[in-house]
């Protein structure tokens, strides 16, 4: 497909609506399918070396994955700047490594429309960030509107209920420490992409923090249990939604104003929710579930409604 065609292919309303409604079904499905997997490979719920090691290898894959989409859709493979290559290794142990070390072990303590909800808290974080790093992208009051919505619905869903009352470190706090290293990758990837091209970092850093996944997976004596056709074909459909779902988000956000973009991660939480009711068979629809994902998903889409085109991008690579 040449330039041109794809301008056309990837700013026709239609094509932008049901790509960006694909790659959040994607996003969203990873919650469900990441807790149906530690079921197939037999990975306990204490087992944390089990739980890195099944990360890694789906990190540095997916990471594996994009790079050859990437090489094939420019007829070349693609080396690292020679100038960036620290930053694309910081980004790796930032936003693959620390990021999926908590969120894997967090995800196993609660529901995956719980983790699905508080996860979305990294569009928050982003919009505070970047009031001081971007000039451009300064808090104002539709923003803190936003981002108090935002957090009132993870007030409501952690801290209210029957089984699953309070406040746990290891569980709520270790999704918010995987949030808050996506967002502070975030705004390194925005300097970072200055000079190389968005999916080639991505491809990079990916491979790279799975590496680290996997090393520490093993020292934590981490094991997968028996590969079953069932597990197999999970496994490969995660590694792919990673690669496929972030080769089509990027080229959306080539062609079209990100803010135009952006504002479909509402529907992240969303699809996270009531995907993991019927894939897992949560309780999805209880009341203080549906307040907080309307309030998350409404902040989300306030934070993101702008007239203006706005400078930092944002990816989501669950």
């Amino acid at each position: 497909m040449t330039d041109t065609k794809a301008s056309r292919f990837y700013t026709q309303p239609r094509n932008i609506i049901g790509i960006a409604i694909l790659c959040t079904l994607l996003w969203g499905s990873a919650f469900p399918a990441i807790k149906s997997g530690y079921e197939l490979f037999q990975i306990g719920t204490n087992d944390v070396g089990s739980k890195i090691l099944f990360a890694g290898f789906r990190f540095t894959l997916a990471g594996m994955v994009t790079l050859a989409v990437t090489f094939a859709l420019n007829k070349r493979v693609i080396f690292l700047n020679k100038n960036n290559y620290k930053g694309i290794l910081l980004l790796g142990f930032l936003q693959t490594f620390i990021q999926y070390y908590f969120f894997y072990i967090a995800l196993g303590g609660m529901t995956g429309a719980k983790g699905s909800i508080i996860n979305a808290t990294n569009t928050f974080m982003i919009v505070i960030l970047s009031h001081f790093f971007f000039k451009s992208d300064r808090l104002n009051m539709r923003k803190i509107i936003g981002c108090i919505l935002g957090f009132a619905g993870i007030v409501i869903i952690s801290l209210t209920g029957e089984e699953d009352l309070g406040f746990s470190f290891t569980k709520e706090g270790y999704m918010l420490i995987a949030s808050f290293s996506f967002a502070v990758g975030s705004i390194i990837s925005k300097f970072i992409t200055k000079n190389d091209d968005p999916m080639i970092t991505t491809g990079y850093q990916m491979t790279f923090g799975g590496a680290l996944l996997i090393i520490v997976g093993f020292l934590k004596d981490g094991k997968l249990g028996t590969m079953t056709p069932k597990g197999i074909a999970l496994f490969i459909y995660m590694v792919l939604l990673s690669a496929v779902a972030f080769t089509l988000w990027s080229m959306l956000l080539k062609y079209n104003y990100v803010g135009k973009i952006s504002i479909y991660n509402s529907l992240n939480p969303v699809f996270g929710t009531i995907l993991s009711g019927i894939i897992l068979g949560e309780n999805v629809f209880r009341i203080k579930n549906m307040v907080a994902l309307v309030c998350v998903a409404g902040g989300i889409y306030i934070v993101n409604k702008v007239k203006e085109k706005p400078s930092l991008i944002q990816t989501k690579m669950a």
